[in-house]
């Protein structure tokens, strides 16, 4: 048993993974073909976007969007301090400075209550982020965005697919940054990302950031960087975009198993909003001892993951800074703990999970 297993998605798209792989090899196209225009066209399509650019990695996302909005030295990006720190360091990356908000307990999320008091003249953006493939209240994030003219840049390197008032995530902010790492609910076979994008001035900064600042070859209106999707990856990314829907209710079966099957009061089940569609990127369980339940899942050989250890600000990057400590992230932080969830995890290996758990003590 695995926390997640690649192989097993491989060969369910392996004749047409292989065969596509082999025609970009003999086609003697590997860098920003037709392969890349067809799946930036087709993720367009299904993000209900006006644009999109495809680029090396989430982390690159990020940074090329906070570049594209033109935010930098001294200015502050308010975000959340639970996430991976990829979200922290593109803000640190382009010279500005996070700005750490509270979540809310039950959602993970960064709550929109928390964030108006941090606004100051610095402020020029809100980074949020769709956590494990369930939004934030994007609605309030973007209104309190437009009310004192910021910036809403959305972090969806979890939530590809998943919806807010049936609306995509990456389509309520100015920009939607999206990762292919291999574990997301869509992956690449290596790095991968996008950006969705709604404003054409921004969309144009974001084609020359990717390619060393210019569009046309000798051609450098900017300092740019070299962040290109290749064309393996993005005919991977569009066969399995075919498939994605399917590969996400897939998800969702294996965590209506777990809601079902769990039935233990040491251990609170992840919440669902109402007003989200939960993708399940992972299934996220709080305990109050987590050191113990490690143990007993570890005594039982049932693997797991902790996402994440601790707040963003408590790493040796941030040390400078000196944050304060936030209640809800440190009490998150604290008692967080991953199941295995991908969709071809089998129903034999929930049952014996679930019942790892429902023996806890």
């Amino acid at each position: 048993m695995k926390t997640f297993d690649l192989i097993k998605q491989y060969k369910f798209f392996e004749k047409d993974i292989n065969k596509k792989i082999q025609r970009v090899l003999s086609s003697g196209s590997y860098i920003l073909g037709e392969n890349v225009k067809s799946f930036e066209n087709n993720a367009r399509k299904y993000l209900d976007t006006k644009y999109t650019v495809s680029c090396n990695s989430g982390t690159d996302a990020l940074v090329l969007s906070l570049r594209a909005l033109n935010i930098g030295n001294n200015d502050q990006v308010i975000t959340t301090p639970f996430t991976y720190f990829a979200t922290s360091e593109a803000i640190s990356l382009v010279g500005a400075k996070p700005v750490f908000a509270d979540i809310n307990p039950h959602t993970f999320n960064i709550n929109p209550k928390r964030i108006e008091k941090l606004i100051s003249k610095r402020t020029r953006a809100i980074l949020s982020v769709n956590l494990f493939g369930q939004a934030c209240e994007l609605d309030k994030v973007s209104r309190i965005a437009k009310e004192n003219n910021l910036s809403h840049i959305e972090d969806c390197a979890q939530s590809f697919g998943a919806t807010y008032k049936t609306k995509q995530t990456g389509s309520y902010g100015d920009v939607g940054c999206f990762s292919f790492f291999p574990t997301k609910n869509l992956g690449c076979f290596g790095d991968g990302g996008l950006i969705a994008v709604k404003n054409k001035k921004i969309y144009e900064s974001l084609l020359k950031l990717r390619t060393h600042g210019g569009i046309k070859r000798n051609q450098h209106d900017m300092i740019g960087y070299n962040s290109r999707l290749d064309e393996i990856q993005a005919a991977i990314l569009d066969i399995k975009l075919k498939h994605i829907n399917t590969l996400i209710k897939k998800r969702i079966n294996v965590a209506q198993m777990y809601y079902k099957l769990i039935k233990n009061e040491k251990i609170r089940l992840p919440y669902l909003d109402t007003n989200a569609e939960h993708t399940f990127n992972q299934f996220t369980i709080r305990v109050k001892n987590r050191n113990k339940l490690e143990k007993h899942l570890q005594k039982n050989k049932i693997p797991y993951g902790i996402y994440y250890p601790k707040p963003i600000y408590k790493y040796k990057a941030y040390a400078d800074f000196k944050y304060n400590d936030l209640p809800m992230v440190k009490k998150v932080s604290d008692q967080c703990l991953s199941l295995p969830i991908y969709p071809e995890l089998g129903l034999e290996d929930i049952k014996v999970i679930s019942n790892v758990l429902n023996d806890y003590e």
